[in-house]
């Protein structure tokens, strides 16, 4: 049985995580975690952590796991550079899940994304993105919005710094061929929408997601955990946890 350590108890997201650990029959609730609580004494309970809290938190929890020889799924978003090459460091003695995105869906969405890019292009189709979160979302773009962006630019030889324009306003003038249009939405309760569009002179293809429950998340990263068990020491994402590396 894969014990977990769930943090961020008291949020949305932790609550549904702390669920999804309980129904799954490879896992178990061995401790939990809130801010301003010992994290040292939670994590020594546990075999592997769920964490999707908040990316400054990040740096405190790889110091606890490397102290405990702790497992980690990261579904955390938002994290700075610096910050990911700490997960990255620390990837090198812990076996670690770190992804945007932990619903099984979205994970078919990226392999999507990635082959119509390939068979697309940018020569006659013009690429845009939008997502679209709750109002409370304090991050934007979306993690998932940005590792869409990521495989588009892998696929099409563009840049995320050079060639993503995050909204347009004003006199913009025509659309560049490289160009990938970015478009964040804010409002209401929404759990997270996302849309790849390829776009061309009579015709467009939509790529879309719509998750209506955090549950869909949190079944995933518990997934990931499971499966992390027996795992050497590495950084993996959810697409090797579901195969479609």
């Amino acid at each position: 049985m894969n014990s977990i350590l769930v943090t961020g108890k008291s949020g949305r997201m932790g609550q549904a995580v702390i669920a999804a650990v309980e129904e799954n029959p490879d896992t178990e609730v061995a401790a939990t975690h809130d801010v301003g609580e010992d994290l040292a004494a939670a994590i020594a309970k546990a075999d592997t952590v769920i964490d999707f809290t908040i990316h400054s938190f990040t740096r405190e929890l790889l110091r606890a796991a490397l102290e405990s020889d702790t497992r980690l799924v990261i579904g955390t978003t938002g994290h700075t550079d610096d910050e990911r090459a700490a997960i990255v460091e620390a990837s090198k003695q812990l076996p670690i899940v770190f992804a945007p995105n932990f619903s099984v869906g979205v994970n078919t969405l990226f392999w999507l994304t990635r082959k119509a890019a390939q068979v697309l292009g940018q020569d006659r189709f013009d690429i845009e993105v939008t997502e679209m979160h709750h109002r409370h979302k304090i991050d934007a773009p979306s993690g998932t919005a940005r590792r869409l962006l990521e495989i588009l630019n892998e696929e099409t030889g563009t840049s995320y710094e050079d060639d993503v324009k995050h909204g347009r306003f004003g006199i913009t003038g025509a659309r560049t061929r490289k160009e990938i249009g970015m478009h964040t939405l804010r409002g209401g309760d929404v759990v997270g929408d996302h849309t790849v569009m390829f776009a061309a002179d009579g015709e467009r293809v939509e790529l879309t997601h719509k998750a209506s429950s955090r549950m869909t998340f949190a079944a995933g990263a518990t997934q990931a955990a499971a499966w992390l068990a027996d795992k050497p020491a590495g950084l993996y994402d959810m697409q090797d946890v579901l195969g479609l590396t």
